[in-house]
């Protein structure tokens, strides 16, 4: 298999690898291709989320020194798992082979393959392997005894059934780090409930502030307690990677959809905490600030953000309503937010005097916060976002060329990148048992600038794991008993 990776301003191709194969001791195991090329490794440019020759550059990838498996599913612990490897990580996702991960049947399609499921879950690779079948288990476990991280996204007590769960993998490996993603934690009274990003923005209060002051309750269009537990989780595994260095040990990552949802509702917080009255649905407006919305122009909507007084007046200036500053219902901050519903009534008549364009272009000159409401197709193809590499391509063998999104966080040295597409289910399932465990994890260099030593945890733990010969030709998986 060839696979090229492109960004819109590079193009390139890696030349084909030699071919390895290995015969793995397991039925299952042996049903996946054996003879997947491994992809070659890439670098980001200079904006940290494209992708070039590995060779240009002499710094690695800030995470490429982990192993990371990933037995999530839909949304919340794949986009976690997205933001270590496409910093370099080399996140395995690990799937049931009668299926996958169900994201893989959620629409759009583009080639006959998920598009959402394209999306956040580039730069893995894909084991599949049946946590039911001893044999499959046997080679999760010899995974995780080599790994650096696991991610896991089952209602609390299924891993722990499944002999996968954190106590279990840490005997085997006590420096590995376990974050576990649900919709409502590991414990509390609520620990045993399944929740998806609906049932969990409602619960959280995000969905009572949202949508017409006077009206019902709006669901979020975007799943933002998914993604706020998704990055909540990586930024919970990178401080315990931290804390590693430190003491030599993994942790329990423990993290939720809910805590996610809470953690975001900052300033209704801070009201029911000041004032214990309950945050009422303000529309298109702010609970801190006015004008500090979206208003109509004559050709479209567009916002605004008058965070200040002096905003508020040269606001008013630009528009032609200087009066306004000297009304006392609008003199001060505080009073704006008061009467809020009487500001927007007299700026209303200003703002469609005018195109979005003319008033965005008025209001930055003066340096006053305001911008232009883009839908999504056009803040795609804005130019700024293709400037900022916020826009990439990637070949899929099934699905071909397509685009993906850049990498948002973007570092002068060792930035992200998008190296490989999403992968095919158990695509690299003999790829990754032999490169985790033929070559075993003590034959890698350390990262630049780290001791090769390890810090002692002072436990005893099953690992690294190793591959021997099995009396069937096959090969058998060995876990040595050492000390951490």
């Amino acid at each position: 298999m060839r696979v090229a990776i492109r960004t819109l301003r590079h193009g390139v191709e890696p030349a084909p690898k030699k071919e390895r194969s290995v015969s793995i001791d397991s039925r299952s195991l042996r049903r996946h291709r054996p003879d997947v090329r491994p992809r070659a490794r890439r670098r980001r440019d200079t904006l940290g989320g494209g992708a070039i020759d590995e060779g240009s550059l002499p710094m690695p990838m800030s995470l490429e020194h982990l192993k990371v498996l990933d037995l999530t599913i839909h949304l919340s612990g794949p986009y976690c798992a997205m933001v270590l490897a496409d910093h370099g990580a080399d996140v395995v996702k690990v799937e049931r082979p009668d299926g996958g991960d169900d994201m893989r049947r959620t629409p759009p399609f583009t080639g006959g393959e998920s598009a959402p499921f394209m999306l956040w879950n580039r730069n893995k690779r894909s084991v599949a392997l049946d946590l039911k079948s001893a044999g499959d288990l046997a080679t999760f476990k010899a995974l995780a005894a080599v790994a650096d991280v696991v991610i896991e996204s089952f209602k609390p007590g299924t891993a722990e059934r499944l002999g996968i769960g954190y106590e279990s993998l840490s005997a085997l490996n006590p420096r590995l780090v376990y974050c576990s993603i649900s919709g409502f934690g590991q414990t509390g009274p609520y620990a045993s409930r399944g929740g998806f990003d609906l049932i969990a923005a409602g619960m959280s209060g995000l969905m009572s502030i949202n949508g017409p002051a006077e009206g019902p309750p709006f669901r979020i269009p975007i799943p933002i307690t998914d993604l706020g537990a998704g990055l909540n989780g990586a930024i919970g595994i990178l401080t315990a990677l931290a804390a590693r260095e430190r003491t030599g040990c993994g942790q329990h990552v423990d993290t939720s959809l809910f805590e996610s949802g809470l953690s975001l509702g900052v300033y209704e917080a801070a009201g029911v905490f000041a004032n214990g009255e309950v945050p009422e649905r303000l529309g298109q407006g702010h609970r801190g600030s006015a004008p500090y919305q979206l208003f109509p122009t004559a050709d479209g909507y567009m916002t605004i953000g008058c965070a200040n007084d002096r905003f508020w007046e040269l606001t008013c200036e630009i528009l032609g309503c200087p009066h306004l500053t000297g009304d006392p219902r609008f003199a001060t901050k505080p009073d704006r937010v008061k009467n809020i519903e009487a500001l927007v009534e007299a700026l209303g008549p200003y703002f469609s005097r005018g195109t979005t364009a003319h008033w965005c272009a008025k209001l930055e000159a003066a340096g006053v916060p305001a911008g232009p409401v883009m839908n999504h197709f056009e803040a795609l193809s804005d130019p700024h976002c293709l400037a900022r590499g916020m826009v990439q391509e990637v070949e899929h063998p099934a699905a071909g060329r397509m685009k993906t999104l850049g990498v948002p966080v973007k570092l002068s040295e060792t930035g992200g990148a998008i190296r490989r597409p999403a992968p095919m289910l158990g695509e690299h399932t003999a790829e990754v048992v032999a490169e985790w465990l033929g070559t075993r994890d003590e034959n890698r260099a350390p990262p630049p600038g780290r001791d090769s030593s390890r810090r002692s945890c002072g436990k005893s733990l099953v690992g690294p794991a190793g591959l021997e010969p099995a009396t069937n030709g096959g090969v058998r998986f060995t876990i040595p008993i050492t000390h951490c």
